[in-house]
Order: C-alpha cells, then sequence, then structure tokens
C-alpha cells in the first residue's frame, strides 16, 4: 500500500510503503505504473515538520547546558588580609565610674544664722579653711558664764587647801570643791568648742562641688552645707573575675578612655588589689589610680584597659577573619582561587588583631568579608586583585585563509 503527497509544484509524487522502494519516485516513473496511489495528508505532513522541529529544540537546550555544566559555579567576592607580624598586648578590659579620692559632706556643728558664705561653688579651698560664719553670740555668752564659774571654784578651792593646812577645813570638803572645780572646767571647754563651731571649715582640701547655703539661712546642726571634693587623684575601681587574680598585680600601666572626652587617652597604674574574693561574685576589687586636676572629673564613665603583657613580634590576623565558632576556631584562605578552611590556634586579643599561634604562616591571605557565603572549596574571586588575562590561557586564533 502506498502514500501519496502534495507538491507545491501542482503535481503529486508517490512514495511507496514497501521495503524494497525505500526513495520517492515520481507518478511517471515506469516501475509503478498500473499501482493505485493515495496522496498523504495534510496533518501527517505537519506532524512530521513538528517532530523535526522538536528534535532540533531539544539538541540546542542539550548544548546550552552542556556549556553550563563546564562554566561552573560563580566565584564569589571576598576581601582578604595578609597574616603579618606586628606587637601585641595582653590586656584586661573593664569599665567603672571615675571617683574622688578624698570626699567629704561638710555639715554645721551648732545651730545659729548664716552671717557670711565664704566659698563659692567650683572653689578651691584647703583644710581648716573657713567656709561659713554663724551667729556667735549665743555660744560666747555660755563660755563667759562658763569661765567665770571656773574661776570662782578655783578661788574657792585655793582657799579651802590653805584652811585644810591649819586644820580648818575637812579632806572630804577640799575633795569635793577640786571635783567641783574639774566638773566646771569641763563645762567651760565644751563652751569653748560650741563656740568654735560658728565658724564651719573645710574637712580636708579640694574643689567646692556643691553648697547648699546663703548668707542669713538658719542652720540646723549636723545638716549638710558643703560637699567638697579632692580631684588632684582620681580612682576607678573594677570587679575582676578570680581567673585573673595571678596576672594582674599593683603597678600595672593602666589606659583610660572617657566618653565625655572621645579621642583622649589617659594613663594610670593600679593602685591596689583587694587580697581576698567575694564569694557571692566570685570577683576581686581593683582599684586604678589616675592623675586629676585637668580635664578628668569626678563622675565620668570610664573604658579601662590593664595591659599585663606584650610581645613585640606575634603573628596576628585580623578578629573579623575568625569564624563564628568559639570552640574550634578556623579561617578562610584564598589558595588557587579556592576557599580552604583552616583551623587555627590563637593567643593574646587585642583590639582588632588576634594572636596566631599555629596553623598559618606569614603571608597567607585569610578571608576578612564575605566569608559568610563560604564553602570548603567554594571558588573566590578576591576583590581588589588583578584577574588573570583571558589571552594567556586561550588557543591562538588561526591566520586568515589557514585551513581548519
Amino acid at each position: 500500500m502506498t502514500f501519496g503527497a502534495w507538491a507545491p509544484a501542482g503535481k503529486v509524487i508517490y512514495i511507496p510503503t514497501t521495503p524494497d522502494r525505500p526513495r520517492p519516485m515520481s507518478l511517471s516513473s515506469p516501475r509503478f505504473s498500473g499501482r493505485r496511489m493515495r496522496p498523504l495528508p495534510a496533518f501527517a505532513i505537519a506532524a512530521c515538520l513538528a517532530v523535526a522541529l522538536l528534535g532540533g529544540c531539544k539538541k540546542g537546550e542539550g548544548d546550552a547546558q552542556a556549556k553550563d555544566a563546564n562554566k561552573g559555579p560563580d566565584a564569589i567576592p571576598v576581601e582578604v588580609a595578609a597574616v603579618a607580624r606586628r606587637p601585641i598586648s595582653a590586656s584586661y578590659s573593664g569599665t567603672a565610674p571615675l571617683e574622688a579620692r578624698g570626699e567629704s559632706q561638710v555639715v554645721a556643728k551648732t545651730s545659729g544664722v548664716a552671717l557670711q558664705v565664704l566659698a563659692q561653688e567650683g572653689q578651691v579651698v584647703r583644710a581648716g579653711q573657713v567656709l561659713v560664719r554663724i551667729d556667735r553670740a549665743r555660744p560666747a555668752l555660755q563660755a563667759a558664764q562658763a569661765d567665770a564659774q571656773v574661776r570662782k571654784l578655783e578661788a574657792n578651792y585655793m582657799r579651802a587647801r590653805q584652811l585644810e593646812a591649819q586644820k580648818m577645813v575637812s579632806a572630804n570638803d577640799l575633795d569635793q570643791l577640786k571635783y567641783d572645780l574639774e566638773n566646771a572646767r569641763a563645762v567651760y571647754n565644751m563652751a569653748k568648742l560650741e563656740l568654735s563651731y560658728t565658724d564651719v571649715v573645710a574637712p580636708i582640701s579640694g574643689t567646692i562641688a556643691s553648697r547648699s547655703i546663703k548668707p542669713g539661712n538658719f542652720v540646723q546642726i549636723n545638716t549638710p552645707i558643703f560637699r567638697i571634693v579632692d580631684n588632684s587623684r582620681l580612682e576607678a575601681t573594677l570587679n575582676v573575675p578570680e581567673r585573673d587574680l595571678e596576672t594582674l598585680k599593683s603597678g600595672l600601666p593602666v589606659a583610660l578612655q572617657v566618653d565625655a572626652l572621645p579621642g583622649k587617652n589617659f594613663a594610670g597604674t593600679v593602685d591596689r588589689i583587694a587580697p581576698v574574693v567575694d564569694a557571692g561574685s566570685g570577683t576581686f576589687r581593683v582599684v586604678c589610680a589616675f592623675e586629676g586636676g585637668g580635664l578628668l572629673q569626678p563622675g565620668m564613665f570610664g573604658r579601662i584597659r590593664i595591659d599585663y603583657d606584650q610581645r613585640a613580634d606575634a603573628l596576628v590576623i585580623p578578629r573579623t577573619a575568625l569564624l563564628d565558632d568559639e570552640d574550634d576556631p578556623a579561617v578562610f584562605v584564598a589558595r588557587g582561587g579556592k576557599a580552604v578552611r583552616v583551623p587555627v590556634k590563637l593567643g593574646y586579643m587585642d583590639g582588632e588583631w588576634a594572636e596566631v599561634l599555629a596553623g598559618l604562616k606569614a603571608g597567607d591571605q585569610v578571608v576578612t568579608a564575605g566569608k559568610v557565603a563560604l564553602r570548603e572549596g567554594s571558588a573566590v574571586q578576591v576583590l581588589g586583585a588583578q584577574p588573570a588575562k583571558a589571552t594567556a590561557s586561550a588557543k591562538p586564533a588561526a591566520k586568515k585563509g589557514a585551513k581548519q
């Protein structure tokens, strides 16, 4: 049985279906004379064309996938830093407010009206300087009264001693006069002391930090009226964990920065260390001393660093290169365009630097940025590095006219 096909030239071509006749023949061929031929339907022609086109598309897609597979994954852009040698310090850091080494609340030891106020806030005073004068009329009269009583008893006691020598006064009466005289002298001394309290003096040398009295105010006994701070020497107290008890010693250098004065550094020393550890917190007190009288003031919040060891030629890397794994410190190293995870052994930490005791050598390129997206063996592209020229590994172009 044979099928026929419609030819665009206006004549019908007949294709035999027998196995011994594989190629199409014309209707006028003598071999097919007398056989019945039927034209091929149009839908069969369309199906054949669709199969041919589909096969060509699949072939193109397969070629593109093969090219993508040969290309491999895109390189991950990273930033690197070279492992180098530099000085590094071992230190303990903490925060604490600054306090004046000497501070005192000035209180009135007697009552009365403040006639004169001789000191103002911010004024520097010395120990024993008069700050306030209180009305002294009443205490002065009490002192005069006590003085008169003492002089009267002294005269009586002197006459009694003369009479006692003549056996005209008993020993008991003489002793009574003696005791009365001693009591009167004590009352007089108390009156003089009360009179001296009308001059309120500074107990320590320093600066007037606050004043809560004005001339004419009535001052109650034991009322605070001034606060004096000695800011010539400032202190900051750190509560340090007990594991650092052996490393911190008196006399170690201390570096101080305060939030109120950004960019300025102040030097001090470890003044004293508490000999005991607090059982509740597991810490011990370390008191650092700094010279005051300048920019530093009591109450400033300080950031303190105590350096207790230093190495002049340490192998260091930026701390940003360390992976987020404290139990197993490691870094990514860029080698041959690939990321290699390298475990490291760390030493001292100093600011933005970390000391490496094992795992790296000087000159290794550690990844500092972009490491989050990396895995072992990931392709990397170092930012800022000169890429290799494409013509270096490419085949030379064929000359025009050469045989392929």
